[in-house]
């Protein structure tokens, strides 16, 4: 089972995604090699990738969070065909095998009802569909997500891998052209060397240097760091259906984002208007968790819970035998 410092590599990764090995052993106190060889043997083993993807808002695309309630007998085939559609970039199953829960990518200005024709399965295995948009995602953006609460970094880590890192200009829509092969490439692997894209895209190193910079720096390319919590003892993953007055939604979001638990949390449209997604340890802790630290956030009206019960594909990865793998692999 991964240890302490594979906990603070993943925190890391999530704060500078490519972040180089020297820098990382510098913060963490440890060595170069060290770092670069607990890095390989997560990803080797299934447990970690580092993605870069484009961000969907720079190209005119929303995310809608879907719920389709099914029979019991055809969910897995169903979630299985949802989780290797492109568009589709989070597929889970929930509530006793009786739900899908998953992420769609779509142009913004598609109309629901369009959006449930062209990427949802009309069939007669789905009991109940409802489909929401996401409105707003809280947390510090390249550091929200959960990391464990054991071998996190301190606060001063953080800053001294973050302090040098531009905050975004704000996004540009980058040249499709000049970018898919770099874009593909780095959906591969997010950390690929410059060495390494250069030889994929035919750029020379400079220019690939040059153009990472500008589209980090738009917001056109941000990074996904996917993680297999059960692997570091983590069992219980739940989704949260918040109700909260309107007044209180942000600040709610944002507290709630904070939680050590959480790994998502989202503003949505629909009868919840809150989202979040908790992992914790076990039943006894997931209880503790609701019954304590979410119990004392004030504006909670009313909630509602889907435990998962298996995942198969989360951001830019399928889940395939236990494993974190491309898509493509599958």
């Amino acid at each position: 089972m991964p240890d302490d410092l594979d906990r603070k590599i993943i925190h890391a990764l999530r704060c500078a995604p490519r972040v180089s090995f020297r820098r990382l052993g510098e913060v963490l106190d440890v060595s170069e090699q060290t770092v670069a060889r607990r890095y390989n043997a997560l990803c080797r083993s299934g447990v970690l990738r580092v993605v870069g993807t484009g961000n969907p808002a720079v190209h005119g695309q929303a995310e809608w969070i879907a719920r389709l309630r099914c029979r019991p007998d055809a969910t897995g085939p169903l979630a299985g065909s949802l989780a290797r559609r492109p568009e589709v970039s989070y597929t889970s199953v929930a509530s006793g095998g009786s739900e899908i829960i998953c992420v769609i990518r779509s142009p913004a200005d598609i109309s629901r009802d369009d959006l449930l024709l062209r990427h949802l399965p009309r069939a007669s295995a789905v009991l109940d569909v409802s489909l929401d948009l996401v409105l707003h995602t809280f947390g510090t953006p390249g550091t929200a997500g959960w990391t464990g609460r054991e071998g996190s970094l301190t606060p001063d880590q953080v800053l001294r891998l973050t302090a040098d890192r531009p905050a975004p200009e704000g996004p540009v829509l980058p040249a499709a052209d000049e970018d898919t092969a770099l874009l593909d490439a780095l959906a591969a692997d997010g950390r690929a060397t410059h060495t390494r894209l250069a030889e994929l895209t035919g750029w020379s190193k400079p220019r690939v240097a040059r153009r990472l910079e500008a589209l980090e720096a738009a917001g056109s390319l941000t990074y996904d760091v996917d993680v297999l919590p059960e692997r570091f003892g983590y069992e219980v993953n739940a989704t949260l259906w918040l109700q909260v007055g309107l007044p209180r939604l942000h600040r709610i979001g944002e507290e709630v984002g904070a939680h050590a638990e959480c790994a998502f949390a989202g503003a949505i449209s629909g009868r919840h208007n809150l989202m979040a997604v908790v992992i914790c340890r076990d039943t006894p802790d997931f209880y503790r968790y609701l019954s304590s630290r979410l119990a004392r956030v004030e504006g909670i009206n009313g909630y509602e819970i889907s435990v998962r019960e298996r995942r198969l594909k989360q951001s830019a990865s399928l889940i395939h035998q236990g494993r974190l793998v491309p898509p493509a692999t599958v």
